[in-house]
């Protein structure tokens, strides 16, 4: 370490102020994924592109991100997870900056890939608590920061509602580069630099062949509605990705310094935990397909409730407020039961809140009531998966492996939209020239949500009761003359 990092590690700041600002970037990164979906209809025009043109700028970023995310935790495990945020939050505001002056599409997509890389910030977050913070401290802070992957968008929807309806579309951008700014220069300042790193190689050829396989299946699973489920170009993405990623984990197996350890991520509680939080995903992303369609649909279709943009926005609000409130609530629940306890209950919680979906979606009130279930189930489980995966791995892979599992978030979200798009281009009436989804439409969204999320929660049940636990770093008594 350089002089200036042992000098900054011996004025350590407050386990409180690093958990305040990993959460605050956390949040930044979350909000800049929704940035622009209040103006998605907008954005053909905006744009000067076609409709399904247009689309590459929420699919760029979707992509950008779960490739980035395992890639920058083995990053963070090799070269020290404060730089690599610190690498992330630059990018955020890089990205934010081309699509602040840009008024086309290319330009905007570059800018949009630029910002999905900054979402690798959550899951490194999490790993520099498990490093720093005392394990007493390490579950409110753990489940506060797992929250931010869900409470951002939550939040933010209804903030970059405001500023679009009343603001040029350029405005939305200007303020994510700010929010990214102010984070860059507080981790800098508040954030220890890390001090447990494992060097080695970067897997560059594991890297590679992780981002062709990935991008194959999501950019299939993600245009399937759009391009067909049997056109030649979604079967072959879908069969080629699989493919890719089917030779990659043969690769991975042999290599000495690999960018996702498969026999780590094999283990029972990594791999069960990971198959959850695909589900976990896909209840929590259904809240943003469906209820949206639900709130903004005309009244005059027997459906709909007719909300404006803001106001649907604001009705999904508590979402992502209860996911903030739950946060140390999550914590004392997993500390008291376990973490396992704590992800079998947050399932279950969202299974009941589905439930109730299917019975009572009539008004504006049912959406949200059943929103704040959801945020009470999801603020739970979210909290339990990084400590069921910090409990199950080395210190020395905790990044890697929790991006991994934020992957698994990403794919169950994804998979999430393109079902939720299958089922309402198939239950729906036209109104006034726009395709209504129907109330039997929803129905079978909900249903499903329901059945997804109690299958993860079987799944659940089959991780160990109790797992060996590695010790966090904070927890390792320093030799003489060490930084603390």
């Amino acid at each position: 370490m350089t002089p200036a990092e042992r000098r900054k590690l011996s004025r350590r700041p407050s386990d409180r102020a690093v958990t305040a600002v990993l959460a605050f970037t956390g949040l930044v990164a979350a909000f800049t994924q929704t940035l622009v979906t209040p103006i998605i209809p907008e954005l053909p025009t905006l744009l000067h592109s076609s409709v399904s043109d247009a689309t590459w700028v929420l699919t760029s970023t979707l992509l950008a991100a779960a490739i980035s995310i395992p890639i920058s935790g083995r990053l963070g495990d090799m070269y020290g997870k404060r730089t690599v945020m610190l690498v992330l939050l630059g990018s955020l505001i890089v990205g934010s900056i081309i699509c602040a002056f840009s008024s086309e599409l290319i330009p905007v997509i570059a800018g949009r890939v630029l910002q999905g890389f900054s979402l690798g910030v959550i899951s490194l977050g999490i790993s520099v608590l498990r490093d720093v913070l005392h394990p007493k401290s390490l579950g409110g802070a753990v489940a506060l920061v797992s929250a931010t992957l869900g409470v951002g968008g939550a939040v933010g929807l209804p903030i970059a509602a405001v500023v679009a309806q009343n603001l040029d579309f350029h405005f939305l951008f200007w303020l994510a580069a700010i929010l990214g700014a102010v984070g860059l220069v507080l981790v800098f300042i508040v954030v220890p630099p890390s001090t447990l790193r494992t060097g080695g190689h970067f897997d560059v050829v594991g890297a590679i062949g992780f981002a062709i396989g990935l991008i194959g299946i999501l950019l299939a699973v993600s245009k399937g509605n759009t391009w067909g489920w049997t056109s030649p170009v979604t079967l072959a993405l879908l069969i080629g990705g699989v493919v890719v990623l089917v030779i990659w984990g043969w690769f991975e197996l042999r290599s000495r310094e690999p960018l996702v350890d498969l026999r780590v991520a094999a283990r029972r509680p990594v791999l069960l935990t990971n198959l959850t939080s695909i589900t976990i995903g896909f209840g929590f992303f259904i809240t943003t397909a469906a209820f949206p369609a639900l709130l903004e649909a005309p009244v005059a279709t027997g459906v709909g409730l007719g909300l404006g943009l803001v106001a649907a926005s604001l009705c999904l609000m508590p979402l992502g407020l209860v996911m903030f409130v739950m946060s140390p609530i999550a914590a004392r629940i997993s500390g008291a039961r376990g973490p396992r306890f704590s992800l079998i209950l947050g399932g279950g919680v969202v299974v009941v809140a589905f439930v109730i979906a299917v019975l009572l979606h009539a008004e504006v009130w049912h959406i949200i009531l059943i929103s704040a279930v959801v945020g009470v189930g999801v603020g739970i489980a979210y909290a339990a998966m990084p400590t069921l995966i910090m409990h199950a791995v080395p210190a020395s892979e905790t990044a890697s492996a929790n991006g991994l599992n934020s992957v698994m978030r990403t794919l169950g979200s994804t998979i999430a939209g393109t079902v939720t798009g299958l089922i309402f281009a198939g239950n729906s009436r036209v109104f006034h020239g726009l395709a209504v989804p129907t109330d039997a439409g929803f129905r079978i969204v909900f249903i499903i949500a329901a059945a997804v999320v109690l299958a993860g929660v079987i799944s659940a049940l089959f991780i160990p009761r109790r797992e060996p636990s590695y010790t966090t770093t904070s927890s390792i008594p320093t030799q003489p003359g060490s930084p603390d």
